[in-house]
């Protein structure tokens, strides 16, 4: 089939951007833990760091705006300037089980090899912990509740969490949960997802405001 000029017809290719904000730094991200179910206010740093990052969002105009449930996800919607958030619980991050406030050092020195929550995942504690596949599965509730606010040419944004947001770019780049891995991200950066001509991809990635 093609359209009246002779090329060949495509589907319409979502034009709304996606912006994601990871929360600004607490106590447990700067020394490194593992930070999931426990809620954590923003450090003095992370809150200053939230205010400056206010002006790379400049240029959005969200029609819609999500946010973690957790504290270090709202104050961080609030201080980067952003309307009242709807509260989605699927932005919370990975729940690590048994391994919750603890940093990859100490996991390794326990277990005796070198064990990532990437590879190996986590084991329970006070909560039963999620697997990777889980959380995918979470990321991908989110993509589908905005995707039609994204086909209508409007932008979102989601203020979430480090491997939650790694792993909901995985899903978004229609490859597998694991890739996030690969995907480092600071606290307060943001990052842009959106489509290159029929492909989802990576607009900006890890944006930190000038201090």
């Amino acid at each position: 089939m093609s359209n009246d000029t002779g090329s060949p017809t495509q589907r319409p290719v979502p034009e709304g951007r996606l912006v994601l904000i990871r929360h600004g730094e607490t106590e447990w991200s700067k020394a490194m833990k593992h930070t999931g179910t426990t809620d954590l206010d923003l450090t003095e740093h992370g809150e200053e760091a939230a205010r400056r990052t206010a002006a790379l969002l400049e240029e959005f105009d969200f029609a819609l705006v999500l946010s973690s449930p957790m504290r270090r996800a709202r104050r961080t919607a609030e201080l980067v300037g952003l309307p009242e958030p709807d509260i989605d619980p699927h932005l919370v991050e990975w729940d690590y089980g048994g391994y919750e406030g603890r940093t990859t050092a100490e996991i390794r020195e326990e277990l005796g090899y070198d064990w990532t929550v990437w590879e190996d995942g986590v084991v329970p504690g006070d909560t039963p912990g999620e697997s990777i596949e889980q959380v995918a599965a979470r990321a991908r509730a989110v993509i589908d509740r905005v995707m039609p606010v994204l086909k209508e040419g409007r932008d979102v944004v989601l203020v979430g969490h480090g491997h939650t947001t790694r792993i909901l770019t995985s899903v978004w780049l229609r490859t597998e949960p694991r890739f996030g891995a690969q995907l480092e991200l600071h606290a307060g950066s943001i990052s842009v997802l959106g489509y290159e001509r029929a492909f989802p991809s990576i607009q900006r990635w890890n944006q930190l405001a000038p201090r």
